[in-house]
């Protein structure tokens, strides 16, 4: 192992393994993408888009108007852009982007993707304002929660986020950015890992960590991903802006094909373990706590393995801010 086990590391992902390993979450982000009831002229924002594929999904949802899918790894947003190209997807775009960094001035060069939209009446707490295309933007003047009092760089109508927030340790600033560049009355719809997520694989990766000849890789290992309760957005939202539609832990059954699929998906997702471990023993290593978990959880009549999974799925509005809080 060329760097110190102690090391924060960045997950390295293979995005085309990813890809190919991911019906999964693929499916729990139609059932997300139904919720929105997209008439098909919206701007989204999708934090944390991995490979692209659900995000083109978004996009030929919104024929009218565009998407624009961020993530952090170099890696997905190079498969993303190859895979679903500007030629085939005119009105689907993909950047590199920190969710804790969301800005307004992230997407000033983007406003060739946006097409222009007639002007919109809405009427809001017996409020009448216009709706602002994208091509047409205002100068905004930056509140102290950096949005912006005018509406051009409130651009988006929608913020999805499907299996991705769980890799972030700072909710509180994504939450802050994406109120920077919500249009007031726009939605934030988020599924991700919730309180309890995953508690039986943790309860077989423990042990095997813990043994004489993987225990120096582990050391002082960071926490590598963050599971929220409700009662934390609760808490947060408001200090944003946002009014909460509905906040809920939703159990999930999740299905692998058999020892070889459930060995996949921790070696295809559960990076910030498996690559840890020197490369010559990866694969040990991930048979091991294949085999600890298969023998507390045996595979079905089908011959399938079921993981129970808790997602924390968000669905809030963006209104004005809570007077006196601050981030």
């Amino acid at each position: 192992m060329t760097s110190s086990p102690t090391k924060k590391k960045d997950a390295v992902w293979n995005a085309a393994d990813y890809a190919a390993n991911s019906v999964v979450q693929q499916a729990w982000a139609r059932e997300l993408i139904a919720q929105l009831h997209l008439r098909g002229d919206e701007h989204i924002l999708d934090v944390g888009c991995g490979d692209g594929k659900v995000t083109a999904e978004i996009a030929r949802a919104v024929p009218r108007s565009a998407v624009i899918g961020v993530d952090a790894s170099q890696q997905m947003i190079a498969f993303a852009q190859k895979t679903f190209p500007a030629k085939k997807f005119p009105n689907l775009k993909f950047q590199i982007a920190d969710a804790r960094e969301i800005q307004p001035s992230m997407f000033d060069n983007h406003d060739a993707v946006f097409p222009p939209s007639p002007p919109q009446k809405e009427e809001r707490a017996g409020v009448r304002r216009r709706l602002v295309s994208s091509s047409n933007p205002i100068t905004p003047t930056l509140s102290p929660l950096g949005r912006g009092e005018g509406e051009g760089l409130q651009r988006f109508d929608v913020i999805f986020s499907n299996a991705a927030l769980h890799w972030v340790d700072d909710h509180q600033a994504f939450l802050r950015g994406v109120a920077s560049v919500l249009k007031p009355g726009g939605r934030l719809i988020v599924s991700c890992g919730g309180k309890g997520n995953a508690h039986d694989v943790f309860l077989a990766l423990r042990p095997e960590m813990r043994l004489k000849r993987w225990r120096e890789f582990f050391r002082k290992m960071p926490a590598p991903y963050f599971f929220y309760a409700p009662e934390d957005y609760e808490k947060w939202l408001p200090r944003f802006g946002f009014k909460t539609q509905s906040i809920i832990l939703a159990p999930k059954d999740a299905t692998y094909a058999g020892r070889d699929g459930f060995a996949t998906w921790l070696r295809t997702t559960w990076l910030p373990y498996t690559q840890r471990v020197p490369e010559s023993s990866r694969e040990e290593f991930i048979a091991a706590v294949t085999e600890r978990y298969v023998a507390k959880h045996p595979l079905d009549t089908d011959g399938k393995v079921h993981v129970r999974m808790v997602r924390l799925e968000i669905d809030a509005v963006l209104g004005a801010p809570a007077s006196g809080t601050a981030y």
